[in-house]
Order: C-alpha cells, then sequence, then structure tokens
C-alpha cells in the first residue's frame, strides 16, 4: 500500500497481496520481486506462498474514497504493485472477492487493474458485461509478439477504460488496430529500470506516442528508466549504440532512472483518459 505513490500515473497503490510468478520476458527484472527480497520475503514462483494483510491495511482505500469526497476529486488507485489480481491461483478467490467489494464500496476512486493475464479475466473477475464505472482495465505489452496475444482478451470487456502499459517496452510496437478501434482509451510507454535494465530504443516511444496522437488516445511517458538519450544526459558511465528508424546510430548512456527523467522529445506527456 501507498498513498501519494510515486508512480508517475496514479495517486495511490493498493495490494490485496504480495506475490506472483513470471509469465513472460517483462518480468525477467520484476522490481515488485527485488523489492519483496530486500525485505526478506521469497514471494515469487509456483511454489512461493504470498503474503497477506490485516483489516488495517484493507481500511486505508475506505479512507482515500471518503478524502476524495469531501474534495469533490477522483483519485486513481493502482491495483496491484506488488501482484497480478489475476493469478491463476484459485487460493486467492476470497481475497478476490474481498476487493471486488472494496471497490464497489469506493465509488470516488478509480481502479486501476493491470494484468498480464488478460485471458483469466472472463474466469475470475465477476462484472461479466456490466463493469463498475470505476474500474479501468489494463493489460501489460512489452513488444509486438505480447500486444497481439493480450490485448484481444482486455478489449473482450467493456470496461469504462481500457488500458496497455508498454513498460518495460523491449521492441517497436504497432498498436493502431486497437487504437483506431477505439480498443484502447490509454497508452503507458516507459522504459526499464535497475542496473540490468535492457535499453529502449527512443523510436519505439516517439511510434507509440505519434499513433496515440494520429488516433486521439491518450499518451504517457512514464519515464526513460535506466537508459535515456545522450543528448538528454550525457553523465552516464555506460553507452550502447542503437539505430533510428534510417539507420542512423542514437546513443544512450546507462544515467539511472532518476537522472533520465522523463522528457520525450523535449516535454512530459502526461495524458490521461476522461474519467466517468
Amino acid at each position: 500500500m501507498a498513498r501519494n505513490s510515486k508512480i508517475e500515473w496514479t495517486h495511490h497503490t493498493f495490494n490485496p497481496w504480495w506475490g506472483c510468478t513470471k509469465v513472460s520476458d517483462a518480468c525477467k527484472h520484476c522490481y515488485a520481486e527485488v523489492w519483496a527480497r530486500r525485505l526478506g520475503w521469497n514471494l515469487w514462483g509456483p511454489d512461493s506462498r504470498h503474503r497477506f494483510f490485516t483489516q488495517a491495511h484493507w481500511n486505508n482505500p475506505i479512507n482515500w474514497n471518503q478524502e476524495a469526497a469531501r474534495e469533490g476529486k477522483r483519485r486513481r488507485v493502482f491495483c496491484a504493485s506488488m501482484a497480478d489480481v489475476f493469478e491463476d491461483c484459485r487460493d486467492l478467490d476470497p481475497w478476490r472477492d474481498r476487493l471486488w467489494h472494496l471497490i464497489g464500496a469506493t465509488p470516488q476512486l478509480d481502479w486501476l487493474l493491470l494484468t498480464k493475464r488478460p485471458e483469466r479475466i472472463s474466469d475470475l473477475a465477476p462484472w461479466r458485461e456490466n463493469w463498475p464505472a470505476n474500474v479501468w482495465l489494463g493489460t501489460t505489452a512489452e513488444d509486438q509478439y505480447w500486444a497481439e496475444v493480450r490485448i484481444p482478451h482486455l478489449i473482450d470487456h467493456p470496461a469504462v477504460v481500457r488500458f496497455v502499459s508498454c513498460e518495460p517496452l523491449l521492441g517497436a510496437l504497432d498498436l493502431g488496430v486497437w487504437t483506431r478501434s477505439g480498443g484502447l482509451h490509454w497508452v503507458i510507454a516507459g522504459g526499464e529500470s535497475g542496473p540490468r535494465a535492457r535499453p529502449m530504443n527512443p523510436i519505439w516511444a516517439q511510434a507509440l506516442r505519434d499513433q496515440c496522437a494520429r488516433d486521439g488516445v491518450a499518451f504517457h511517458f512514464k519515464q526513460w528508466g535506466h537508459w535515456c538519450p545522450a543528448e538528454q544526459n550525457r553523465s552516464g558511465i555506460r553507452t550502447v549504440v542503437l539505430k533510428d528508424t534510417h539507420g542512423n546510430n542514437l546513443q544512450l548512456v546507462a544515467a539511472g532512472k532518476k537522472a533520465a527523467g522523463r522528457h520525450l522529445d523535449g516535454r512530459c506527456w502526461d495524458q490521461f483518459p476522461r474519467s466517468p
């Protein structure tokens, strides 16, 4: 749980539990696993156990909802940063049921459910054709392969906002079939963090921004991550050379997340879809 989260596209984070199992290339350097291990918790993998929380933890969204109502504002809640709500583990069903009730009890909060398992949504979500107005449903697509596997499952569901998180962005992506059709309302893009991060080619992020601009879809550039273009930050010790669309060299430096920043072509891209 985190009030006033440092994640740029949410106000708060809430985890109904901690722990997960890796399913694709995006999971290779999972920040949540690293964080849990630093705290002494072994929560990742099919044989690991999940970590659960007390009633005080579950009361936090109730308090956020009351505060938002008093201020006459909506607040976004990312659920879950340290887990996957649609993990195919039926032992989690009682905790999922508790989460569904919590979402219903907090109408002033927009719940952002981001999953790498959208094929499980039909079996595990309770809403079928009548999704709550405060649920935004998203999936991760780190490259074209996973976009084509996951996004068709995502757009099967009539959530008021459907979004895709392209972070870590590991390859070129063409989302046009979904941005043009209205299947997607929001695209988040960002590079990978940490010393073992894989570099993100700037042209991949630029292409996503341009697709969104063309089709009227909100675009959010979250971060460069560990690597950024040399012209943005020249303090990196290591460098890597990639190619642009014309075959010219692009030099990236290992600046670290904070120094790399989140400007894409000279500005921050902080677009959000409209709330209901």
